[in-house]
């Protein structure tokens, strides 16, 4: 977040989080992304270069701890595959990776066989929604129209998983959203 981060001064929050994966010494991947107000009013070039900047400056933190990082494809100008692209490609040092969410991917579904293509040498994680062209952004697993070629689409070009489901409604018991895409997971298979 542009209030809170720069390059050499995260924010506390964030800076606590690397503490305490420090102290309980656990090697993972973090999953990173940026709030669109870190790219406000900056052209293309400049958001690569900002963007560059953090990202270098975030990986080398993470590989102090041997952790590695993921980008993760929210909103704006970070969420963009394509620049997420760039970015893995300016920094081949960190062999960085992606976590691709469908529930941000509603402005790529006309360009979703090229990005599958274009991202699954670098794919990590693929987070499921029920996907349709127009309406909502977030519809259960199995109740979108096209969620199921998305995914086909992703394991012809190779993508094996992991796949995750989020419980990403707010002001609803997340059990109950996860519950509701497991079915919807399971109506998917029944239906393959």
């Amino acid at each position: 977040n542009a209030k809170r981060d720069s390059t050499n001064n995260l924010s506390p929050a964030n800076e606590e989080l690397f503490r305490i994966i420090d102290s309980i010494n656990l090697k993972t991947t973090f999953w990173l992304s940026f709030s669109n107000n870190y790219f406000q009013d900056l052209d293309q070039e400049k958001s690569m270069e900002k963007a560059t900047e953090l990202v270098d400056f975030i990986c080398a933190k993470a590989a102090d701890l041997d952790c590695k990082v993921a980008l993760y494809n929210h909103k704006g100008w970070f969420g963009s595959p394509y620049n997420q692209i760039k970015l893995i490609k300016a920094l081949p040092q960190w062999h960085l990776k992606m976590v691709y969410n469908f529930h941000h991917a509603h402005d790529y579904i006309n360009d979703f066989t090229t990005i599958a293509r274009l991202i699954q040498p670098y794919l990590v994680a693929v987070n499921l929604n029920g996907m349709e062209k127009d309406g909502a952004k977030i519809h259960p697993l199995g109740e979108g129209n096209l969620e199921r070629d998305m995914i086909s689409i992703l394991i012809n070009e190779g993508f094996n998983g992991p796949w995750g489901l989020l419980g990403h409604v707010e002001n609803e018991d997340v059990q109950i959203v996860l519950e509701r895409n497991l079915h919807g997971l399971e109506k998917l298979l029944e239906n393959h």
